[in-house]
């Protein structure tokens, strides 16, 4: 029964049976069986359904309440039992962004695995910000731009950011000198769905501008922004640890260091709760303490500064 119920709840969530399914590993048709089963018992129905669009009746309302307090207690039980015996079970559900969920998170869930063998790991990596509530996640690594109160939040830095383009590009298309110049440039831009990068904040005279772009060229995936980069396709903006190694190398050089974009908080959300489970509270632990290192060890690699980036690096100091 307690599947059916925890069914139900991610049905409600996802809005649909088939990305409940997706997010329990379960196929539709179970989310099906379990839901009817629900029904069947209760002596009602708990979803309006048509071919395109499914929404709560007034007795699902009411009984999808009473089923989120329910399992919000259940969690807390297991928590405290896993505290108790100090082996925390079942699985846990991280998103993060994709460069650093594959060079930082995946490694990370690889280590917490063999310290708990008892939980399984599920990543969700995507450019896009994940709401951690609506993907049913226990935590996220995120840029972090404000306090949000419904969230635990373990800093992990703040990395300092860079405009930096390939010396191809730059003899091509010409060095900008002010912000107003990116308006002549190609812009890498890091888009998706609902994605806001439309226009850049850089610093100038103290203050943080807005400054409006435009290319020819975005994805939703970071890496790839590098890789055009690199190619000499424009200017991107990046987290100076992202490309160290470039910056070191030469291949890419650092683009209105007077104006530096300001720095973005990396940190571990997860949400506020009387009791955070052991199996959250470790993973954010070791995320932490991993990402930190991370960090340092990718900055370690700038080695003799190319001219103009020596700021950059005592902000990371």
């Amino acid at each position: 029964m307690l599947e059916n119920f925890r069914s139900f709840a991610r049905a409600v969530e996802a809005g649909s049976f088939s990305e409940a399914g997706r997010r329990m590993r379960v196929s539709a048709n179970v989310i099906s069986q379990r839901i009817q089963a629900l029904e069947n018992h209760l002596g009602c129905r708990l979803f309006n359904r048509t071919t395109r669009n499914m929404g709560l009746t007034e007795q699902g309302r009411i009984f999808y309440d009473h089923v989120i307090d329910a399992l919000h207690t259940i969690e807390m039980a297991e928590a405290n039992i896993g505290e108790l015996g100090a082996m925390p079970l079942g699985s846990i559900r991280v998103a993060a962004p994709l460069g650093l969920g594959r060079r930082l998170v995946g490694p990370t869930a690889a280590v917490y695995r063999d310290t708990h063998p008892q939980i399984d790991v599920q990543l969700r990596l995507s450019e896009r910000r994940l709401d951690i509530i609506a993907e049913s996640c226990d935590l996220a690594l995120q840029f972090v731009t404000y306090a949000d109160s419904s969230m635990i939040m373990r800093k992990i830095a703040d990395a300092e950011r860079v405009l930096c383009a390939s010396p191809a590009y730059i003899e091509r298309a010409g060095m900008p000198m002010t912000p107003a110049d990116l308006a002549q440039h190609q812009c890498l831009l890091l888009r998706f769905p609902g994605s806001r990068e439309f226009r850049w904040s850089l610093s100038q005279d103290g203050d943080e501008i807005s400054v409006p772009i435009k290319g020819s060229l975005d994805a939703d995936d970071g890496d790839v922004l590098t890789a055009w980069a690199l190619d000499g396709r424009g200017i991107v903006l990046k987290p100076v640890y992202e490309i160290a190694d470039a910056l070191a190398q030469g291949r890419l050089v650092p683009v209105l260091t007077a104006n530096p974009p300001p720095p973005a908080t990396l940190a571990v959300l997860y949400p506020t709760r009387n009791l955070v489970p052991l199996k959250v509270k470790a993973f954010a632990d070791l995320l932490v303490e991993r990402g930190r290192r991370y960090l340092a060890t990718e900055l370690a690699r700038l080695g003799p500064l190319p001219s103009g980036l020596s700021s950059l690096q005592e902000n990371e100091a």
